[in-house]
C-alpha cells in the first residue's frame, strides 16, 4: 500500500455514513486499516456497516446522532472521543436537500435543513477541531455540493446552507491552524438513492464534461487525498468532485 494512503491507527468519523457517498468513504477508509466511526440516526444500518468494517480487521462504532441538533452534536463528539481517545479524521456528510417552491417553504422545513447542513456540522467541526488542535491535529472535511456555486431553484434552502458551509471551512481552517487542516469536498451529481427523486432516476445525461452522473464509489480517491497525507499543504480549499460541472 502507498504510505500516503495508509490510515493504519487513525481514527475517522463519518457523518451520513451508513449509505451513499458516506458509505462509500468509510468502507475506503476501513480498507486502508483506519479504525471507524459510522454516524446516522438509524442504528441499525450504522450496526450493518460497521460489522463489514470489522471484517476487515478495524474497529468500528455505529453510532446513533441527529447531527441537525447541537446537544446531539455535542453528545456526538465526546461519544466518538470517549471510545478512541481521539479522532484523526473528520467527514461531515450528513446533509438534505428536499426540492420545493420556495413560497412554499415552511418555517420547520427551512430549520431543518438549515440545522443538518450548517449548524450541526459547524458544531461537530468547531469542537473536533479544538480538541484535535490540542492533541495531535487532524483533518476535517465538510461534503458541500455543486449547488453551493450555481443557481439552485427551488432548492434554495440546501444550496445556500451548503454555500455558508464552504465559508465556514475556510475560516475553521484558519482558526484552528497549523495542527488542524479544513477542507470542503463539493461533489455534482451522484447516483445515491436520491436518484429516485430526479425525474430520469438518475440514468440520463446532463450538460457537463463527463456527460452523466457519477456512481458512489468515484467519490472516493477525492476523499482520501485530502484526509492523507497527500494533501498535507491543503487547507481552506474547496476541492471540486462534479464531472467538471463548474
Amino acid at each position: 500500500m502507498d504510505p500516503l494512503f495508509d490510515f493504519t491507527g487513525k481514527v475517522a468519523l463519518v457523518t451520513g455514513g451508513s449509505r451513499g457517498l458516506g458509505y462509500q468513504m468509510v468502507k475506503a477508509f476501513a480498507e486502508r486499516g483506519c479504525d471507524v466511526i459510522i454516524a446516522s440516526r438509524k442504528l441499525e444500518n450504522c450496526e450493518a456497516v460497521a460489522e463489514e468494517c470489522r471484517a476487515l480487521g478495524v474497529r468500528a462504532m455505529a453510532l446513533s446522532a441527529h447531527v441537525g441538533r447541537w446537544d446531539a452534536c455535542t453528545e456526538l463528539v465526546d461519544q466518538a472521543w470517549d471510545a478512541f481517545g481521539r479522532v484523526d479524521i473528520l467527514v461531515n456528510n450528513a446533509g438534505m436537500s428536499p426540492a420545493q417552491p420556495s413560497h412554499e417553504v415552511t418555517e420547520k422545513l427551512f430549520d431543518s435543513v438549515v440545522n443538518l447542513n450548517f449548524k450541526g456540522p459547524f458544531r461537530i467541526a468547531s469542537l473536533m477541531a479544538h480538541r484535535m488542535s490540542e492533541g495531535k491535529g487532524g483533518c476535517i472535511i465538510n461534503v458541500s455540493s455543486s449547488g453551493s456555486m450555481m443557481p439552485l431553484p427551488k432548492t434554495i434552502p440546501y444550496g445556500s446552507s451548503k454555500a455558508a458551509l464552504n465559508a465556514m471551512s475556510k475560516s475553521l481552517a484558519w482558526e484552528y491552524a497549523p495542527k488542524v487542516r479544513v477542507n470542503t469536498l463539493s461533489p455534482g451529481a451522484f447516483r445515491t438513492d436520491i436518484v429516485e427523486a430526479w425525474p430520469d432516476k438518475g440514468k440520463g445525461p446532463i450538460p457537463i464534461p463527463r456527460g452523466h452522473a457519477a456512481e458512489p464509489e468515484d467519490i472516493v480517491t477525492a476523499a482520501l487525498f485530502l484526509a492523507s497525507p497527500a494533501s498535507v499543504n491543503v487547507t481552506g480549499s474547496l476541492v471540486r468532485c462534479d464531472g467538471g460541472q463548474h
